[in-house]
């Protein structure tokens, strides 16, 4: 089953990224070259941040993260927005403040690399953004005559943006974080696919018994019925 923490063979029990590494065929390690780093670091957290009862359902998941990389630096500006507007609503009000300056941050850079005007925002954005007025305009404030690059915010505020968002939804006041994490990184996924493989859909939405053969590489389906055996998935 997905578990927390490191593990040396899929028979005691594996993370997420531990699980990828050797459906893609790689020697085990939960930092494969298989997927991006930071979606890779973005599964990791989810992982850990996921209840023990949840992690099962984030296994039908991993097929879709491998072969998700690249160099195309919109990669780590929509994996942190994706981030950035789902904690945004439900996180503890310091954390919202710091969410709103990642949207911006995440969009002006995006804007940047696709040549479009600064404050055009993409509609999630404005959606999430209008749930927390105050958070906002304090945003808007904080960020007024502050450049981002693009360099620097895949460096240091991407992972930042990461971080503080799973552990943000993780001890947020809602019923269940559970669902809202795995949504995250469903979403991420799909961002990284549509970035990557424009035209071939979505992963993330698959279900488990066809996410082997929808992933953008190729799963061995002896391996994938044996890691369905051990997280509960059904193959």
């Amino acid at each position: 089953m997905l578990s927390r923490g490191k593990h040396r063979n899929p028979s005691k029990g594996a993370c997420f990224m531990e699980f990828a590494s050797y459906l893609a065929g790689e020697r085990w390690s939960d930092h494969p070259s298989c997927t991006h780093p930071l979606l890779a670091g973005l599964a990791r957290l989810v992982n850990d941040h996921t209840s023990d009862a949840a992690r099962p359902h984030l296994a039908e998941l991993i097929p879709s993260v491998i072969g998700l990389t690249g160099d195309d630096p919109r990669l780590d500006a929509r994996i942190a927005l994706c981030a950035a507007r789902a904690a945004l609503p439900v996180v503890a009000h310091e954390r919202q403040l710091a969410m709103a300056v990642s949207i911006l941050s995440a969009e002006h850079v995006l804007a940047e690399l696709e040549g479009r005007s600064a404050g055009d925002l993409d509609e999630r954005s404005r959606e999430a953004l209008a749930q927390v007025p105050d958070a906002t305009r304090w945003a808007y404030t904080f960020g007024r005559g502050v450049r981002v690059s693009p360099k620097g915010f895949r460096r240091y505020a991407a992972p930042n943006t990461v971080q503080l968002a799973v552990r943000g939804i993780a001890q947020a006041c809602v019923p269940d974080p559970d669902p809202l994490l795995r949504d995250l990184l469903a979403d991420a996924i799909d961002e990284c696919w549509a970035l990557l493989r424009p035209g071939a859909g979505t992963a993330a939405g698959s279900a488990a018994g066809t996410a082997a053969e929808s992933a953008p590489a190729a799963v061995d389906p002896a391996r994938w019925a044996d890691a369905c055996r051990l997280t509960g998935v059904s193959a």
